[in-house]
């Protein structure tokens, strides 16, 4: 066993070199892409393939985006950030993006964009309300990236719009709701259950209860409060999760 690995550690390895290994045999796949943490795993299954096979088989790895505390980037509340816009909608995409550290937007834009170093270094020299512009550029480039320009401006702009108080647009993520199943009310669980904000009641009541739920930016008081009809305009209420996840619900 490799020295200050621990046992599940070490299976793990195991496992990943027979991957590799299986998919040599079956696919005649003789390159694996990775992490830099990936590379001693990586190197067990070239080195199977050449014990069992008698073949060459390539490990190349990839420097991992760290956040300034060295931390791989990439989670949210909500889990990874999918490039499956079903997974992870353009509007979350982009605000991801738009909310990243201070410390880390700058190393995020030399190794995600296509943008020219020199434009970049030119930013070393932006602090305070200018690292919000940087955000901005970081979270159009990428989004445009893999969503395309179109719902990269469409991002943009809802973004702009919710914190400046204009109309929302279509990039918002959105549950539309019959005015009939409606009814007079639905309580806040209830709602967040139906817009997939929450992953169980419980866990729902638990976020209510630390105050991180809001409801046209008013903080939500209780578990069992009512989000009634007459709290939509035009039909349409915004619902905040935590400091970065908006949902709008419209009612049709």
């Amino acid at each position: 066993m490799e020295k200050g690995l621990s046992f599940l550690e070490f299976n793990y390895m195991i496992m990943q070199s027979y991957d590799f290994y299986a998919l040599y045999r079956k696919y005649g796949c003789n390159m694996q892409f990775g992490g830099d943490d990936q590379w001693s795993n990586m190197l067990g299954g070239t080195e199977l393939i050449r014990r069992k096979l008698g073949k060459d088989a390539y490990a190349m790895t990839i420097t991992l985006l760290l956040n300034s505390e060295g931390k791989k980037m990439g989670k949210t509340q909500k889990g990874a950030v999918w490039l499956d816009p079903n997974k992870t909608s353009p509007f979350e995409f982009y605000q991801y993006w738009r909310n990243v550290a201070d410390a880390d937007v700058l190393k995020c834009l030399r190794m995600l964009t296509f943008l020219p170093l020199e434009q970049i270094d030119e930013m070393d020299k932006w602090e305070g309300s200018q690292l919000n512009k940087a955000k901005e550029i970081l979270a159009y480039e990428l989004t445009s990236l893999v969503h395309g320009k179109e719902e990269a401006e469409k991002a943009q702009q809802a973004a702009k719009a919710l914190f400046g108080g204009g109309a929302m647009g279509g990039s918002v993520p959105t549950t539309e709701i019959a005015k009939a199943d409606f009814g007079d009310g639905m309580q806040i669980i209830e709602l967040l259950e139906k817009c997939g904000l929450i992953p169980s009641r419980g866990e729902g009541r638990r976020l209510v209860q630390q105050g991180g739920v809001k409801v046209k930016e008013e903080k939500v008081p209780a578990v069992d409060f009512v989000v009634t009809p007459d709290m939509f305009e035009d039909d349409v209420i915004m619902i905040q999760k935590g400091k970065k996840v908006f949902h709008q619900v419209k009612l049709v």
